[in-house]
């Protein structure tokens, strides 16, 4: 495809004071965003599923590859077989092999084998990075940039989730190979995180560590 521009369709251009309160309310918004394990098996709406997904797909990517795809998994038999793939994994994880620094750290976040989110969630959005692409013909392409325009992406995932008054679990057990036969995924696709999706439960708790945020001073340099 060859480059041609066209005129920027949408121009969002507020004055600076209304800037800084939707920028301000949104901030405060999104710090009542929360990592959940606890869910309620309430279903959701596909609408609200797909219309997150969208978001996500619509994020910025090396040359614009897109290199991403999104499996929604809500039935119980194949949230189950996940659940038990990813535990196995973990049993390793903490047996060992995820060393003693690592597990050290994920103390204060309460974290264990058992990863009943898997089967309580009514949905599972499994993220798959794309390592290239495949022309009309067969061929292979390049993607650039895979793990940032991915990460990216599921950022925007999760504001999308949170903005419709849903939950999620950032969740990447290791390895997840099994998910590409299991989702009926191609081999060129590397499943990257999984999602479980819903209501809190009425009584989800969180760990009082995930509440401990760098101060912004910590994080932000301006020169």
């Amino acid at each position: 495809m060859s480059y041609l521009p066209i005129p920027l369709p949408d121009r969002l251009r507020m004055s600076e004071e209304l800037m800084e309160t939707v920028s301000s309310n949104y901030l405060n918004y999104m710090r009542k965003r929360h990592s959940v394990r606890d869910f309620s098996r309430e279903p959701i709406s596909d609408r609200v599923i797909r219309n997150a997904i969208a978001v996500a797909a619509s994020a910025p990517s090396g040359a614009n590859q897109q290199p991403w795809h999104f499996v929604v998994v809500k039935n119980q038999e194949m949230k189950a077989q996940i659940r038990r793939e990813a535990e196995y994994e973990e049993q390793k994880f903490y047996a060992g092999a995820g060393g003693d620094e690592w597990i050290s750290a994920l103390e204060p976040i309460g974290t264990g084998v058992n990863k009943q989110h898997l089967t309580d969630a009514p949905a599972l959005i499994i993220v798959f990075g794309q390592r290239y692409g495949l022309a009309a013909d067969g061929s292979r392409y390049k993607h650039y940039y895979v793990n940032e325009s991915v990460g990216i992406a599921v950022g925007f995932l999760i504001s999308a989730l949170h903005h419709s008054g849903l939950v999620c679990l950032e969740h990447t057990p290791n390895p997840m190979k099994f998910l590409n036969q299991l989702c009926d995924r191609p081999k060129h696709e590397k499943p990257m995180m999984i999602l479980p999706v819903g209501y809190p439960s009425e009584t989800a708790e969180i760990p009082q560590a995930a509440k401990v945020k760098k101060p912004i001073s910590e994080v932000l340099s301006i020169y």
